[in-house]
């Protein structure tokens, strides 16, 4: 059979020698690295259509570069090993293109040529070797990702400068203090700056807010003060509700008493003296220690524990029934929910939220806020929803800049401070300049006038002395657009009729259910978590099929659907482009990258791995993939989960002016206010439409609070 040599020969008779070592040394050294033909095109086609002379097209190339492709992988085949040759080939033998004489026959590598004389394009080549480098490269990265099975993440990373007060306090153990500062420090996201030269002061006994754009660094700064790569005192407890709780045998009430290891410790003590007393093993000295541990007990009211435990599970949503559950029988939702029960019971010095209304229903919020203005110690939480933060925030860090801004207040209160700051800020800017303008125009005027050179001199040292003012760094507005090129349908476009739902007959979700919609349609679904919401959702898209009644769609309706869970189950090891090209193929990358520009990711952010990406980038990216299609109707499960404030504002925008319908569940009261018109109450396996809106059931739900004591 003919090999690529016999078919370079063939086809090309007219090839230079030197471009003929380059092709047959690709081929060579490279065959093993071309999946299909195409790669080996890409990688020496373009000179084999220099050197045709125009006698063959792209397309008599292509057919060539499969030819020599099909005789690589017979020789991969038919060959498991490579045989060295005892002495070098003379490639001037084998092309016979060479009339020289005898002496003048040397190896390719020995031969000295007139670089002018050569036909070869020497950018063109320099231009695909790198091409070919980089392919290879990127096939090696992917072969070492699939082998080690997962993908190579960046790891975050603080330093601090050191005090030596401080340090010197801290040995001594004299440091008695509950209020924590935290001096000139930075931290790093593999090779991202996020904070530079950072200060933070947090007084024992306020409850801080971090606020910030997506990002930015909030959940990594958490994440460094827990492990205490932030200098923090150490008799200064801390507890970071950031992983769910192991699913195990312990019942949940439990899992929440043993966070209390005083107590756990001292009743296990006091039932191994009584064991030892009932047994007749005891020398006398156990009913001291007993009367030790009782006191001990009573003094931290270990009777009372139980009921406390009891009170937080149930405010956060444990009936009695599920507190008797094993923990693992719950779901990882419910394993969060009692992650943040652990830590609310266990009452650290420093309490660390990060976004803990994501995993809460609105009731369960309601309760939190509560509860948590009446906590004793100290409390920093990242949080986007604007209400949790006016309910339980004493202060508000502003994380933007590669710095932290402290404000006293609420968000409202930091909001209207911030802005008034920028204000004066631009306004002192731009008296400065205009001063700065007016004294360079007197220097200008007479700098070679003698007669005023003194006066001169005198604006010229006044200048210096002015302080440094800068333009206010305003953050870059965020704008989301919902793409409603489509024509309007008559309603209802979305209907449920006499709908019977269940998973099994002795557990019935829904009962003779009846809800319509249209592209008119703002609605907001509420209730409980598990009395339905998501269940209704996916019977809505004909996920899941009614027991009994129908569902009614309109022939033309096109549903764009965002769960909470898309977020977590994007393609992680490609960046956004590819994972819109794997999803929509066949689009120019210009197509993706004004797509993903629409939901702010955009430049580098959209050529990074998912990855690395922050839940609020994840956020925009699933947006992006959703909107892709151009759907006329949008059913949203939890779509702020992630994203910041101003994020969230611009999504309520959005949908306020899309054409088209929407039915959402969300649990920001901010963000239902901005977009929802109707409100249904998913509860009693059915779903009503309440009348009084938002209002009336927040109302109902704080008089259940009060009337079942969870208050």
């Amino acid at each position: 059979m003919a090999t690529y040599v016999d078919i370079l020969r063939s086809e090309f008779p007219e090839i230079d020698g030197e471009l003929f070592s380059y092709v047959t040394g690709i081929l060579d050294t490279s065959s093993s690295d071309f999946e299909s033909e195409d790669d080996l095109f890409d990688a020496v086609g373009m000179y084999l259509q220099e050197v045709s002379s125009n006698s063959k097209n792209e397309d008599d190339i292509k057919r060539i570069c499969q030819k020599m492709y099909n005789t690589l992988k017979v020789n991969d085949c038919t060959s498991s090993d490579k045989v060295l040759l005892d002495a070098p080939v003379q490639l001037s033998k084998i092309t016979g293109t060479y009339d020289s004489q005898v002496n003048d026959v040397q190896g390719i590598w020995m031969m000295k040529r007139d670089p002018s004389s050569s036909t070869v394009n020497s950018k063109k080549l320099e231009k695909a070797e790198a091409k070919l480098k980089a392919k290879q490269d990127k096939r090696m990265e992917k072969d070492t990702q699939k082998s080690s099975g997962s993908i190579l993440l960046e790891e975050a990373s603080a330093s601090q400068a050191s005090s030596k007060k401080e340090s010197r306090l801290e040995l001594s153990g004299k440091n008695k203090s509950y209020d924590i500062r935290i001096e000139n420090f930075d931290v790093s996201y593999g090779e991202r700056t996020l904070l530079t030269g950072a200060e933070i002061n947090l007084a024992s006994g306020r409850r801080y807010g971090l606020v910030g754009r997506n990002g930015l660094g909030k959940t990594t700064l958490l994440k460094m003060i827990a492990s205490r790569n932030l200098r923090i005192p150490s008799h200064i407890s801390i507890l970071h509700v950031e992983q769910e709780v192991a699913g195990d045998d312990t019942e949940a009430l439990q899992s929440v008493l043993e966070c209390d290891t005083l107590r756990e410790s001292l009743l296990k003590e006091e039932k191994a003296l009584t064991a030892r007393i009932n047994s007749g093993k005891g020398d006398g000295t156990e009913s001291v220690r007993l009367s030790e541990i009782y006191a001990a007990l009573e003094e931290i009211e270990a009777d009372k524990a139980p009921a406390r435990a009891s009170i937080i599970l149930a405010g956060l949503g444990f009936t009695a029934k599920m507190q008797k559950q094993t923990t693992k029988e719950f779901s990882g939702g419910w394993r969060m929910r009692l992650a943040l029960a652990r830590a609310l019971f266990a009452k650290p010095d420093l309490l660390l939220l990060d976004e803990p209304t994501n995993m809460l229903d609105i009731r369960a919020i309601l309760w939190l806020e509560s509860y948590l203005q009446t906590w004793q110690s100290t409390i920093l939480v990242v949080s986007h929803d604007r209400n949790f933060l006016n309910a339980v925030a004493t202060d508000i860090i502003h994380l933007h800049s590669q710095r932290l801004d402290m404000y006293r207040g609420d968000y409202e209160n930091f909001y209207k401070t911030k802005e008034e700051r920028l204000k004066n800020q631009q306004r002192e800017w731009e008296a400065q300049q205009q001063y700065r303008e007016h004294i360079q125009v007197f220097i200008d005027r007479f700098r070679y006038n003698a007669n005023r050179a003194s006066q001169v001199q005198s604006k010229l040292k006044l200048l210096e002395k002015l302080p440094e003012l800068k333009p206010v760094d305003k953050d870059t507005e965020v704008i989301l657009k919902f793409p409603d090129n489509f024509e309007k349908l008559s309603p209802p476009v979305l209907q449920l009729d006499e709908v019977d739902f269940y998973y099994s007959p002795d557990k019935i979700v829904f009962k003779n259910l009846n809800v319509s919609a249209d592209l008119e349609s703002r609605i907001c679904v509420v209730g409980e978590n598990g009395a339905g919401k998501s269940t209704m959702l996916k019977i809505l898209l004909g996920e899941l099929a009614p027991v009994q009644g129908v569902r009614h769609a309109h022939r033309n309706l096109k549903i764009g659907y965002f769960s909470q869970h898309h977020v977590d189950q994007l393609e992680l090891n490609v960046n956004a482009v590819e994972l819109l090209a794997h999803k929509f193929p066949g689009k120019p990358e210009e197509e993706y990258r004004h797509q993903l520009g629409r939901y702010g990711v955009s430049g580098e952010l959209a050529v990074r791995p998912v990855a690395s990406l922050s839940g609020g980038q994840k956020s925009r990216v699933a947006f992006a993939q959703m909107t892709m299609p151009c759907p006329n109707f949008y059913i949203l499960d939890e779509p702020t989960n992630h994203l910041d404030m101003e994020t969230i504002e611009a999504l309520g925008k959005a949908l306020n002016t899309f054409k088209g319908g929407v039915i959402l569940v969300s649990h920001d009261e901010r963000f239902i206010r901005i977009v929802c018109r109707e409100l249904w109450v998913c509860e009693n396996q059915t779903v009503r439409r309440l009348d009084g809106g938002f209002d009336e059931y927040k109302d109902v739900l704080q008089e259940q609070f009060l009337k079942e004591g969870y208050l």
